[in-house]
């Protein structure tokens, strides 16, 4: 997915990424914390996997993050 014509990232785009992360890590620990507390395997089960779905969202965020990141300016843009 690297590209030599990548752009940085606006201001706007990190602030969405960052609320991405942060809405992505709320879900992953609401399901843990539901897969503990259930006691039938199969939605137990289900709740886990909806927990694997977001941090394999939250790893996606990060590497984009990660990829643009010498891209970034050095200084804030004014």
């Amino acid at each position: 997915m690297q590209s030599m014509n990548m752009q940085p990232l606006t201001g706007k785009e990190l602030e969405y990424i960052v609320d991405s992360i942060s809405n992505e890590e709320l879900l992953l620990k609401q399901c843990a914390a539901t897969a503990a507390s259930i006691q039938q395997p199969a939605i137990q089960q289900a709740c886990l996997q909806f927990a694997r779905t977001h941090e394999h969202h939250l790893n996606l965020l990060f590497n984009a993050l990660q990829q643009h990141q010498q891209l970034a300016p050095m200084q804030p843009q004014q």
